[in-house]
């Protein structure tokens, strides 16, 4: 009988790839413990639904999350995931979003 967990995959997938941009999905999958085809499966879930973006650097994928979106379920579409994000590592997502403020910024 399968255990089950609080967290879904796509949770798990979409965390893995804010913290880790530049993951593949053989890397993704093997950490998560599921077919490197639901890995990709639900990076199309998740980017068809505006949670990430694709782009090339070099021969690799890089993702971008968008961490201002709304969770999905009715009962928490007022909070962003980035509190869900936040709360499985805090430090590690703050990080990101200190360095993407600093790029962000104009320099005249």
């Amino acid at each position: 009988m399968a255990t089950w967990t609080f967290l879904t995959n796509h949770t798990i997938v979409l965390f893995f790839l804010a913290k880790h941009p530049l993951i593949t999905g053989r890397e993704l999958s093997t950490l998560i413990g599921i077919t490197e085809r639901s890995a990709r499966n639900i990076i199309s879930d998740l980017e068809s639904e505006g949670y990430i973006k694709r782009s090339k650097e070099g021969r690799q994928v890089k993702y971008k999350t968008y961490q201002h979106l709304p969770l999905r379920h009715e009962t928490q579409k007022d909070k962003a995931i980035r509190i869900l994000l936040e709360a499985l590592d805090p430090e590690q997502i703050r990080k990101g979003a200190k360095k993407r403020k600093a790029s962000s910024k104009v320099v005249l």
